[in-house]
């Protein structure tokens, strides 16, 4: 027995030995594995794990890495494309910002997106963190292609190779031609932009008196939640600004800003963490104030927001707080032209927004203009008025001559009203523009108005008439040098109906008359005596705007002396043939 179990031990121990033996060996292999892994292709440890590690989660200084290996020995534009790819999340930024120090010339940073003809002529660009050059390197590493996040959140990202950007964004390689074109950042419009210079300039400008704006570019993040835009400042920064300002161009108006979310713009070294990333300029602005009056629809949001955005040829996010719903819906045609992607509501928005170009608050100049000498590429008027005409799909660029198509009659316009302002014998004024050859077609316009329908007869027509009101705004859609001829009622406010309606037609491009009336013409004297102060001098009522408003323009209507009134048509034909 002894003989037996004695056997049994040895053969047990060999079989012990045995398994020690391979179990060495096994961890032998997975060390030597694992060194030869760390060593020479610790990115396999990142991006092959089947994209549940996402790009947010490696390390920055890897994925700069990367992007510069890849195209170390290439052409400038190659590496220019992938330096703009990695540029692209905002968290690599700084890294990018920090590698690019290091080079001679620190205006060719990163996130900088230079033009290609710039990049032959002064040759070869500087190489980032971890390149050494040399034509080995195109040996040496295998090339890595990040992903371009575009109007996606992080939690798209971490889905994997699957993800799919938000509704209006573009697919992966289209965003990273554009952003090597410059198209994505606005930078094609803009040109190259100096980032020392950016660096150096105050966050906002409150110089002008109609409105105030705020422009940065870097890295930047936009909290609804807070109420606040941070411009990431490097740690070595003193800039320190705070601003405080309500979005919306009416400036020192303190009863139409009252309703207008106050937002914080500063310089911060401390900032939460990125939820949504945006590829593109993005735009914050606000529209409550005045809004759902025709004129301040215009003069108030869509004139400055075709002046802010329009240079980004529809690559630019809007994030628009104290957003009415109705409003957009009624402008979305116009939105969908200077956006390619959907409006963000600012205030029931809980993400943190990224972006490298950002821009608080609309440029505005005068009512209802473009100042050309300050707004961005001198945009005028006459390229609002082009731009609606096209928005809206309207046939008439510009009026024709008299005679030049056979039998058409001059086609004229007239703005009713049924509350105020209104024309007290409008058959009488129909009988005496048909009776001069006109075709006159009569329509009113008003907040319900659809716009598609109302700007198609007001671009068929040669010329529009009607008394000082939002009515006339609707002169956008006409056809280039039409003619516009605005009633004004009594009351001395000739500068004010000249600065509302007159300049900004001639500034369009269309002809404008404007027609005051007589004492005789102003249902004022059926309240009045004629020996009234209101008659003899009605200046002394202007006391302010809303006693201007309720005197002379709530409260009268108007009698128009067709013979007084005839020469005002007899010259607008006159214009028309020439």
């Amino acid at each position: 027995m002894k003989a037996v179990e004695r056997a049994k031990l040895v053969r047990s121990l060999r079989q012990e030995s045995r398994r020690l033996r391979l179990l060495v060996l096994v961890i032998g292999f997975f060390l030597v594995t694992l060194t030869f892994v760390v060593l020479s292709k610790p990115d396999a440890l990142l991006f092959n794990l089947n994209g549940r590690l996402s790009v947010d989660d490696a390390p920055r200084s890897l994925l700069i890495r990367q992007a510069t290996d890849a195209t170390a020995g290439a052409d400038p534009d190659q590496r220019s494309a992938a330096a703009a790819a990695a540029a692209q999340d905002p968290k690599v930024l700084d890294d990018f910002e920090d590698a690019e120090a290091n080079t001679k010339d620190s205006e060719e940073r990163a996130h900088t997106v230079r033009d290609p003809q710039q990049s032959a002529k002064k040759g070869p660009e500087p190489r980032l963190l971890g390149t050494s050059g040399g034509e080995g390197e195109k040996k040496g590493h295998r090339k890595v292609t990040l992903p371009t996040v575009s109007n996606y959140t992080i939690r798209d990202a971490e889905d994997g190779d699957n993800a799919k950007p938000q509704q209006g964004s573009k697919p992966e390689t289209e965003n990273k031609l554009e952003m090597v074109a410059g198209k994505g950042d606005g930078s094609q419009q803009q040109g190259n932009w100096d980032n020392a210079e950016w660096e150096s300039k105050p966050l906002c400008d409150f110089s002008n008196f109609r409105a105030n704006v705020c422009e940065m570019r870097g890295n930047i993040r936009i909290h609804p939640n807070a109420s606040s835009v941070m411009y990431m400042e490097p740690a070595s920064s003193k800039r320190n600004e705070l601003w405080k300002l309500k979005p919306y161009p009416r400036k020192g108006d303190e009863l139409c800003l009252s309703k207008v979310t106050e937002l914080t713009v500063k310089s911060s070294k401390v900032a939460p963490e990125c939820t949504k990333y945006h590829n593109v300029p993005v735009v914050v602005f606000a529209l409550t104030g005045y809004t759902g009056n025709l004129f301040h629809d215009f003069t108030d949001a869509l004139v400055p927001l075709f002046t802010t955005a329009s240079e980004f040829n529809g690559e630019v996010q809007f994030l628009i707080t104290d957003m009415a719903i109705w409003w957009t819906r009624k402008y979305h045609v116009v939105f969908k032209k200077l956006s390619n992607y959907p409006l963000i509501d600012f205030n029931k928005d809980t993400d943190v927004h990224c972006a490298k170009h950002a821009i608080v608050g609309l440029h505005a100049y005068m009512e209802f203009t473009i100042d050309p000498s300050k707004a961005p590429h001198n945009y005028t008027m006459v390229d609002f008025n082009r731009f609606m005409r096209r928005t809206y799909e309207l046939p008439r660029e510009a009026v024709s001559a008299l005679g030049e198509i056979p039998k058409a009659k001059p086609r004229l316009l007239i703005i009713s009203r049924q509350r105020t302002r209104m024309f007290l014998n409008l058959p009488e004024i129909i009988a005496m523009a048909e009776g001069l050859g006109f075709e006159v077609v009569v329509e009113e316009a008003n907040v319900s108005s659809d716009l598609s329908q109302f700007s198609k007869v007001v671009n068929s027509v040669d010329v529009m008439m009607g008394v000082h009101g939002a009515g006339l705004t609707n002169c956008v859609f006409l056809p280039h040098n039409a003619t516009l001829i605005q009633i004004v009622p009594w009351g001395g406010i000739e500068g004010v109906c000249r600065i509302d309606f007159g300049d900004p037609a001639e500034q369009m491009g269309l002809r404008y008359k404007q027609y005051s009336i007589a004492v005789h013409e102003s249902s004022l004297t059926d309240q009045y005596p004629l020996d009234h102060e209101i008659f003899k001098n009605p200046l002394a009522f202007h006391k302010g705007f809303e006693f201007i408003k309720e005197t002379f323009m709530d409260k009268q209507n108007v009698r128009l002396d067709c013979n007084r009134f005839k020469p005002v048509l007899l010259q607008t034909l006159d214009l028309l043939n020439q």
